[in-house]
């Protein structure tokens, strides 16, 4: 493609050079760049692209887009932007000729229950007999594809080049978890979403964005239309108080989801247990019986969600039904683990105060004995959330051990200090190292009791200053309860 047709809707300063070169391909990553692609110098918040604008060029850059003037005299163009992330994204959308216009793409963002609603959407749709792609926190799977995910929201040029693989393999469904960061970093500014689900809004990422009212101000975006359309519906829970301002928007394009009966869908009457949940919802296309092995109160909310996407497709209950039961487990939530022990186990995500508290409340609801609770908090992340955190693990839970998550650049120490502040008197205690903290938990517990291992979920690694070591809560866990069982027998 042309040059000067990927810039078709693109926001420039001044443009030096022959737009009619021929480009290959883009990058945004000096050390991705072949020859004949364009070269995008994106200023971050450690590093700043331009400095390795001769790195690019002597590995065959076709032309520079930038922030900046041109640094020095080029023979290649060198296209100076408004704003150098807008414009990756714009011209990666030229290059891959759009491909979420010709898709069905269901965007969904919150600050909790993301990625089970993306599992549930998906397992709605292949119900129906429809193949869709599903991108999130922890794997992108689409046609000829499945990986694990690095980020929950990937950049826009490996959106635009996924989104087209979807496209030209006849699929015609996709859905995605939409991070605030990546609404905010103009990720998905130039892709169509023809459904946008809300699910909550607590607080996180406020090292990220400041305060929550910013926080707010970027997820609802992608419901007023990140490229001026805005989708088709918004499937918003009713229960969260953001919930107005979001409907404000456009309330002809709303359908709710929620606890109170005045939603459009919500449980009438639900059963939780071990086994699972049985619920019984009210939605506008009649009432629908739902047996899943999903647990606790959020995911009454999540599968509301997921109902309503299906609606707004048009998918019949019956399929819509199947697919909630057919989703056995979304990875690392609210993730059970047995190997034949007298008590209950469970893995699950929850880095938030407000996830911590309803997965707590949730494992209460159906455990007879202690509830045993064993986090930590993420190094060189939100540190509003710490004290918060501790807090509902003092009020929660009836014993905790306090462990490193993730420390990065940070001193485990003082990370636990911080989350400390916020549980004077609460029954806790301190084991830096993660296992050894899970082993300590997993010996505490008895026949009735419940151990929660929060934080990490699904990952499967601890970083440590900049290196990431292998370690998964899930695996430690089977390990150490295996060692405990062999020994007890």
């Amino acid at each position: 493609m042309k040059l000067e047709e990927l810039l078709k809707g693109c926001s420039t300063r001044a443009v030096i050079g022959n737009l009619g070169i021929e480009i290959l391909g883009l990058a945004y990553d000096s050390r991705q760049v072949r020859p004949g692609y364009v070269f995008f110098a994106i200023r971050g918040t450690r590093l700043d692209g331009n400095q390795f604008v001769p790195k690019a060029i002597a590995k065959g850059a076709a032309a520079i887009v930038s922030a900046s003037p041109a640094m020095f005299s080029l023979s290649m163009p060198w296209i100076q932007v408004d704003d150098e992330r807008a414009a990756l994204a714009a011209i990666a959308g030229n290059f891959y000729h759009h491909p979420t216009e010709q898709l069905h793409l269901i965007g969904i963002t919150g600050t909790n229950g993301k990625t089970t609603t993306t599992y549930l959407v998906e397992s709605i749709l292949k119900a129906a007999d429809v193949p869709a792609a599903a991108f999130g926190t922890i794997e992108y799977r689409g046609p000829g594809f499945s990986f694990p995910a690095e980020r929950t929201t990937a950049e826009a040029p490996e959106l635009e080049k996924l989104f087209r693989q979807v496209v030209d393999a006849g699929w015609k469904y996709a859905v995605m978890e939409v991070s605030s960061h990546a609404i905010a970093m103009k990720r998905v500014q130039a892709l169509l979403f023809e459904i946008a689900v809300f699910t909550n809004l607590s607080r996180d990422h406020l090292d990220f964005h400041g305060d929550m009212e910013s926080y707010f101000g970027t997820k609802k975006q992608l419901f007023e239309g990140l490229n001026g359309v805005r989708p088709r519906v918004m499937v918003l829970n009713s229960d969260d108080p953001r919930y107005e301002e979001l409907r404000s928007i456009d309330p002809s394009r709303v359908l709710t989801y929620g606890m109170q009966v005045t939603s459009d869908i919500c449980s009438l009457r639900h059963r939780f247990g071990w086994d699972g949940t049985e619920a019984l919802y009210k939605t506008t296309s009649g009432e629908l019986e739902v047996r899943t092995s999903l647990m606790g109160k959020p995911n009454l909310l999540n599968i509301g969600a997921a109902i309503g996407v299906g609606i707004a497709l048009g998918l019949p209950l019956n399929a819509i039904g199947r697919g909630i039961e057919q989703l056995r487990s979304v990875s690392g939530r609210f993730e059970p683990i047995n190997e034949g022990q007298p008590f209950r186990v469970i893995v699950d995500y929850a880095h938030t105060d407000d996830a911590l508290e309803k997965l707590l409340r949730s494992a209460r609801d159906i455990t007879s004995g202690k509830l045993i609770l064993v986090f930590g908090c993420g190094g060189e992340r939100d540190r509003t959330k710490r004290p918060a955190m501790g807090k509902v693990a003092a009020l929660e839970s009836d014993y905790s051990i306090l462990t490193s998550d993730n420390p990065r650049g940070e001193d485990p120490t003082e990370i636990i200090q911080e989350i400390e502040k916020g549980m004077p008197g609460g029954r806790h205690d301190v084991i830096m190292d993660r296992r050894e903290a899970i082993r300590a938990a997993l010996l505490e517990a008895k026949e009735g009791d419940t151990v929660v291992i929060a934080g990490k979920g699904h990952e499967t690694y601890q970083t440590i200053g900049t290196t990431s070591h292998p370690f998964d809560d899930r695996v430690v866990a089977r390990e150490l309860l295996h060692e405990l069982v062999v020994g007890r027998n």
